[in-house]
């Protein structure tokens, strides 16, 4: 676990400087006319943001199954009910029951 929220740390933190990298191309592209290095700052700013948007959308992914490994290890028996009820569920759904002649 540790490690993993120091991977993530590092996504953010390469995220940052990649944003800050396009934020640079983009003005030194406006200040020269290049408009290839404009569009190249900009994408770079795109990455970063995604880049920084999907560490961080990965954060609360791992609360969801902390909080959802305690449930089942607090409360085993309903977790099996739930679990068993939408087993049935999508089993009526994809196997729908063929009439008998």
């Amino acid at each position: 676990m540790a490690e993993d929220k120091i991977k993530n740390v590092e996504s953010k933190v390469e995220g940052a400087a990649t944003d800050a990298k396009g934020h640079v191309k983009d003005a030194v592209g406006g200040l020269t006319g290049n408009i290839g290095m404009q569009a190249e700052g900009k994408f770079d700013q795109f990455a970063g943001h995604m880049q920084r948007d999907f560490a961080d959308l990965y954060e609360e992914g791992e609360g969801v199954l902390e909080k959802a490994a305690t449930f089942v290890r607090d409360k085993p028996l309903l977790s099996l009910g739930i679990v068993s009820a939408i087993g049935l569920v999508l089993g009526w759904l994809i196997f729908p029951r063929r009439k008998r002649s």
